[in-house]
């Protein structure tokens, strides 16, 4: 895990009154699904909505999401924080994570460039999974 990325990621793109708690459950392997967990159901009010981009339908592709974010100025790879303990807190290829995270079901965030331009998926309530671009400027 590279808690300086994920401090980065949360200062970006979390609400100012879970920041600091994030931060801490991230870097806590006791506590990490907790703040993983505020990512399903709650996520509109743990994200900012302000930065929240929903991709418009049809979004499951991960080679068009790949495309998406580099349009966006994404580079060839990224930084994981997810559901799925295989890719979560690695660097990896965009086009690895995005394949594993997309239409996984639960919430994965594919940061591409950190603190400014980000893939999430929220936890699949019914079909497809809500899907964004978290784009700061």
């Amino acid at each position: 895990m590279n808690k300086k990325l994920e401090e980065t990621i949360v200062r970006a793109f979390f609400t100012k009154r879970v920041q600091s708690r994030v931060t801490f459950e991230l870097a806590s392997a006791k506590k990490r699904q907790d703040a993983l967990d505020r990512l399903c159901h709650s996520y509109r009010t743990t994200l900012r909505e302000e930065f929240l981009i929903e991709i418009p339908k049809p979004n499951s592709d991960p080679a068009d999401i790949a495309k998406l974010l580099k349009q966006h100025g994404a580079g060839a790879s990224c930084y994981v924080i997810s559901w799925d303990e295989e890719i979560d807190g690695k660097e990896l290829p965009l086009s690895t994570a995005l394949h594993k995270a997309v239409g996984m079901g639960m919430p994965a965030i594919v940061s591409s460039i950190p603190g400014k331009l980000a893939y999430f998926e929220a936890e699949q309530e019914s079909l497809p999974a809500p899907r964004f671009l978290l784009k700061r400027q």
